[in-house]
């Protein structure tokens, strides 16, 4: 295994159109999502562990999470944990983990991947990920993973590449989630995918884009260079990541950088951002109910999505194409089609009802 590879797994997300399985509590990267025996958290780690050695793979996280981290991937220590003090989007954290890592091993290359898809065929991620690696060790680029359209989605972001042989594109421009008529163009292009947000540097690479792009933040995080991996690293984050700003990676350097190259993925990918694309992903018995934990009794029901607690008896008639989701307190019985909605119900549910809930 090679001793350059590193991985931060991104974990801080809420995922609040999950609810209510998914709570500010104990969001979604954290459940068996798909009834697996394994939480989505559990099963990247271990996908990034076949390339990338397993104490390499740090965890960037909320502070609250940080016991949950730790009980759910024993492998990890707490020192691979990486909190954030204040929620700041995805660029602050990616400095900082990379100023870190880059302390310690100057010639790392990294991976930056959500902690909560899904990916089927393992074998062909780590392939796509070596070959990254491979590009990112050799010359000054910033990669990602594109993944192949099989339709006009409008919830995700994508990629235009240019046209040329290579296997590795030079990317034209990233648009974020466009209308479905604009989705249909690109489709019909051929030279679009969508962006999964899984991205490959050298740290040297990430860190001299941050200091190009993102002057003031780089500043702000280089003057804790000498803490970082000492006992007073905590105090100096504590202290000076709040004053960071709040930026997404992809408008703090991604969109901004002429180095940025794509990878067109041979995986399938899910990004389990809702409770139909969770559907989409599960077996679905013979009147195409998708059932997780559940014992199912239907009548006159097809295409829906049911999760409960272990075993419980749920029937169900004259119901087409909802969720329906209990958990303790709440049951969530809502249509597909509105599942985008879901945040702003869960909004109601605290105003009404109290933070507790959500």
């Amino acid at each position: 295994m090679n001793k350059n590879y590193y991985a931060i797994l991104m974990a801080g997300g809420v995922g609040s159109r999950f609810w209510p399985v998914s709570t500010t509590e104990f969001p979604k990267q954290f459940h068996d999502m798909l009834g697996t025996g394994e939480t989505l958290i559990q099963r990247t780690f271990h996908r990034l562990s076949k390339s990338i050695p397993v104490e390499q793979i740090f965890i960037l996280t909320n502070e609250r999470y940080k016991d949950l981290v730790l009980e759910q991937l024993p492998q990890a220590t707490a020192q691979q944990v990486v909190t954030e003090p204040a929620m700041r989007n995805t660029a602050p954290c990616i400095l900082y983990a990379s100023l870190k890592i880059q302390q310690q091993n100057p010639d790392a290359v990294m991976v930056v991947a959500p902690s909560d898809h899904w990916i089927e065929d393992e074998a062909a991620f780590t392939a796509n990920l070596e070959q990254s690696f491979e590009a990112c060790a050799a010359s000054d680029m910033l990669m990602t993973l594109g993944i192949q359209p099989t339709f006009p989605n409008t919830g995700y972001g994508y990629i235009q590449y240019e046209q040329q042989q290579d296997a590795i594109k030079k990317v034209a421009q990233f648009t974020e989630k466009p209308d479905y008529n604009t989705a249909k163009q690109f489709l019909s292009q051929g030279n679009y995918l969508w962006n999964a947000g899984i991205f490959m540097w050298s740290a040297a690479s990430i860190i001299k884009a941050f200091e190009t792009y993102q002057p003031a933040m780089t500043e702000l995080f280089k003057k804790g260079i000498a803490h970082y991996n000492t006992p007073q690293e905590s105090d100096f984050i504590a202290e000076n990541y709040p004053l960071a700003e709040n930026i997404s990676i992809d408008y703090a350097i991604l969109e901004k950088a002429t180095n940025v190259y794509v990878l067109p993925a041979t995986f399938d990918w899910n990004d389990l951002g809702t409770w139909g694309s969770l559907y989409d992903k599960l077996d679905k018995n013979e009147v195409s109910n998708a059932v997780v934990n559940a014992r199912v009794l239907a009548e006159d029901a097809t295409g829906n999505m049911i999760r409960t607690a272990t075993d419980k008896i749920v029937v169900i008639d004259g119901l087409k194409d909802y969720i329906v989701v209990d958990k303790e307190e709440v049951l969530l019985i809502y249509p597909k089609e509105k599942e985008q909605d879901i945040k702003q119900v869960l909004k109601k549910i605290k105003d009404t009802y109290g933070e507790k809930y959500g």
